[in-house]
């Protein structure tokens, strides 16, 4: 019969599948912590916060910002408690927020825009906090180019500008404007073309009361939140809204609304990865029209 531990001056050995248990398990308690209570790796899905996030934008959330709540840990979505511990700072208006929607288990990144007791109403497609318009400045031209994958090798031409890789150029140089390019799955295209679309927009900066300034997008002439009611942000809840105002889902719809201070995963710190269509890390041929090199430490405004 054979034992399972060799023992060696008086100590028993464990064996390797022992061994192997613990590693795993110390590394995954350590990971846990890790993330729980310090950073935690987050990707941007959709384009409701271009200009200042991508979709491809991989960024880590700090976490001990606002404190730790249920959210803050690994199965968040079971009520295990309620409220905040170890608050550092309290949110600001224009914070990149990482949040959840109530009863939901999917994780969302807005601008917060409104503090409990604030005014918030669109008119026209401009933000007014408090009765006060937000005031834009420095408009220009900004475009967004969703295009097949089969055509980011020999690029695409439309209107006066050619599209390849990770740039737009006019009569052969780099433009001088800001733009945001994704290669969609051909078949994704093929399927419904409305993914796959080029469309031009303006950039404007726009500035808080505190007197933090940030990009915003106005990618059509009128959108669905353009005219709201007037929101009243009720206590200890925030107002959030995307950067791109004409496709985010945000605090102007019913179907997300205001935001619980519990509900807060962190704050948005810097983008360490950023990629415009996915491919293996390995296929270094790839990475010359993948990879975005320029977002790279990026710390989103």
């Amino acid at each position: 019969m054979k034992n399972k531990n060799v023992v060696i001056g008086g100590k028993k050995k464990r064996g390797f599948i022992a061994d192997w248990f613990y590693t795993i398990f110390w590394a995954g308690l350590i990971a846990i912590i890790f993330r729980s209570f310090l950073l935690e790796p987050f990707n941007i899905p959709s384009g409701s916060m271009i200009p200042n996030l991508m979709v491809g934008d991989h960024l880590f959330v700090s976490k001990w910002n606002y404190g730790y709540s249920r959210f803050s840990f690994p199965f968040g979505s079971w009520n295990l408690f309620d409220g905040r511990f170890f608050e550092m700072d309290q949110p600001e208006r224009g914070d990149v927020v990482v949040f959840r929607k109530p009863g939901d288990r999917i994780e969302y990144v807005k601008r917060l825009i409104g503090l409990p007791g604030d005014t918030i109403q669109m008119i026209e497609g401009h933000l007014y906090l408090n009765g006060q318009l937000l005031p834009r400045s420095n408009p220009r031209r900004y475009v967004v180019a969703n295009v097949s994958n089969a055509n980011r090798n020999v690029g695409v031409i439309f209107n006066d500008m050619h599209i390849m890789g990770n740039r737009i150029l006019i009569d052969g140089r780099p433009v001088d404007f800001n733009y945001t390019i994704e290669y969609k799955n051909e078949r994704i295209c093929l399927m419904n073309p409305g993914e796959c679309r080029i469309e031009e927009g303006v950039e404007y900066t726009e500035t808080l009361p505190n007197g933090r300034s940030y990009q915003i997008v106005k990618m059509r002439p009128a959108s669905q939140f353009d005219n709201t009611e007037l929101f009243i942000v009720p206590a200890h809840n925030y107002f959030m809204i995307g950067d791109n105002r004409d496709y985010s889902g945000d605090s102007r719809s019913s179907q997300l609304g205001f935001i619980h201070h519990d509900n807060f995963v962190g704050r948005v710190w810097f983008i360490f990865y950023s990629h415009n269509y996915y491919s293996p890390l390995l296929f270094i041929w790839d990475w010359m029209y993948k990879i975005r090199w320029d977002r790279f430490g990026l710390f989103p405004k």
